[in-house]
């Protein structure tokens, strides 16, 4: 009896992949490599919308982030100097606040670290949700095509390791 219902779930697993059918989705908002970044549109410092789709044919780097966030600021010099050394080289960080009062938050905190690189507001949490992102800071590199190359949870050091080798590559060739 055991074999026969081990066979029946093997067959209600199986059968869709092996009948041609498609095989499951990943879950809604949950972003991995391998996976086409979600297209999304906020609002930028200057009250400019920036859609991710505007930026196919570059490498982008998605970045959410905090002002409450120790981690976030302490990988932010970094991000800096990985947006300064490869921005002429079609690389694009857009660091998405995620606070209600971000705009208020990323004024004052500016003021005493000035950044650069875009920084866009996600007030509602709608792109934090599309991408199923819970923790802070958390990163997704993606390719000119759109597609996310590496997910990156926790602060790093932007300009050395392996992330910045596969970023010179992805840049450089």
């Amino acid at each position: 009896m055991k074999k026969f219902l081990l066979l029946l779930l093997f067959m209600g697993l199986a059968l869709p992949v092996f009948a041609g059918g498609e095989r499951p989705q990943q879950a809604p908002g949950i972003v991995t490599s391998g996976s086409i970044a979600p297209d999304f549109t906020l609002e930028n410092r200057q009250g400019q919308q920036v859609s991710l789709s505007q930026l196919r044919g570059k490498v982008v780097i998605v970045n959410f982030w905090a002002t409450w966030c120790p981690p976030c600021k302490r990988e932010m010099p970094s991000m800096e100097a990985l947006y300064k050394t490869f921005k002429d080289d079609d690389l694009v960080l857009l660091a998405i606040n995620v606070e209600k009062e971000g705009r208020k938050s990323v004024a004052e905190f500016l003021q005493e670290s000035p950044y650069s690189f875009p920084i866009l507001f996600d007030d509602r949490a709608q792109v934090q949700t599309l991408y199923g992102v819970f923790q802070f800071p958390e990163s997704f590199i993606i390719d000119r095509n759109g597609m996310v190359v590496k997910k990156v949870i926790g602060a790093v050091h932007w300009m050395g390791g392996d992330v910045y080798n596969l970023l010179h590559f992805m840049l450089k060739g």
